[in-house]
């Protein structure tokens, strides 16, 4: 079956850095754009970092550009978001999304990342 693994999160400090990891199975990797999403406490689910199918095309959200880097592995199946330069308003659960050419969209379970002083 379909699986999107997300790993990575947890709490630091402002100004330091995570590196979240999404390994995923069940679906042909190449065929899927990836993307990165948060939700904040009391606040809507919003696109963080989004890569096409090829690693050609990749867009940011405003508030993390500059700061955040997506990539993916293809021979790993693997999409990765690189956070530098954390705030705390990067504080949120981040979830992983696969969005497949033929079979429709796919979400991992999410991790949370803290960051506080």
């Amino acid at each position: 079956q379909v699986q999107l693994v997300e790993s990575g999160g947890g709490r630091v400090r402002p100004g330091e850095s995570l590196t979240l990891t999404c390994a995923t199975s069940g679906f042909v990797f190449n065929f899927a754009a990836m993307s990165w999403y948060r939700q904040a406490p009391g606040k809507e689910r919003e696109l963080v970092a989004h890569i096409s199918s090829t690693g050609g095309g990749i867009k940011y959200a405003d508030s993390v550009t500059g700061r955040f880097t997506i990539s993916r592995d293809n021979a790993k199946s693997t999409a990765y978001l690189q956070m530098n330069s954390l705030k705390p308003e990067d504080t949120a659960v981040y979830y992983c999304n696969a969005q497949h050419l033929t079979r429709g969209d796919f979400w991992g379970q999410g991790t949370q990342v803290t960051v506080s002083s």
